[in-house]
């Protein structure tokens, strides 16, 4: 499996894509205004993107999806957030988008096939209430849930912070030590790092 984090504006997010080195079936965590770095790496590997795999509905998240270039991943209770996209990029001096529509609706529990890769759907409520992370193997993409000791802002529509704490310490605290975890910003970190030094937790 390759991984390559792709660092995007608006607001420095991280931006993931992963490739089956075997079948060359690629899928791109979350989609800020990507560059062509994206296109260009997926052109280098000879692979074709199958999904763009959405942690959350965040307008930072969204922004820079091409309707047709892959099935769309996310689940259904971030849908409202999701239309309210248009509201937050003129902050940011960013042009309106068309909302992206979603192709596949996700749930907990669900698996993803990339390929030969089992792609693990976990819901981790609370920085939204639609938000989730991608469990691959020994490797955890986080969205906005948990970051290098801190978590996901709270105070946005659809959060609440009992909520994600309870996400974090039952869905994430409950794996493996050395599971890393790649956020949606800021650098990675791991399982046993935040369990022992995150002063939110």
């Amino acid at each position: 499996m390759i991984i390559k984090t792709f660092k995007e504006p608006p607001i420095e997010n991280n931006n993931y894509l992963i490739i089956d080195d075997e079948t060359k079936e690629a899928a791109l965590i979350d989609c800020s205004f990507v560059d062509s770095n994206v296109t260009k790496t997926i052109e280098e590997h000879g692979a074709k993107l199958k999904y763009i795999l959405l942690t959350h509905g965040h307008f930072d998240h969204i922004a820079g999806i091409r309707q047709g270039e892959a099935k769309v991943v996310m689940h259904e209770n971030d849908l409202g957030i999701l239309k309210q996209a248009n509201n937050y990029l003129p902050m940011f001096g960013i042009p309106e988008i068309t909302t992206p529509q979603i192709d596949i609706f996700i749930k907990d529990g669900d698996v993803i096939k990339l390929g030969n890769i089992d792609i693990k759907v976990i819901h981790t409520p609370g920085h939204t209430q639609g938000g989730v992370c991608y469990l691959i193997n020994d490797v955890l993409f986080s969205g906005d849930t948990i970051f290098r000791e801190s978590v996901g802002r709270c105070d946005m529509e659809g959060g609440d912070f009992d909520q994600i704490v309870e996400s974090i310490q039952s869905k994430i605290f409950t794996l493996p030590d050395n599971i890393t975890i790649y956020p949606g910003h800021g650098p990675s970190t791991n399982v046993k790092w935040e369990r022992e030094h995150n002063r939110f937790l």
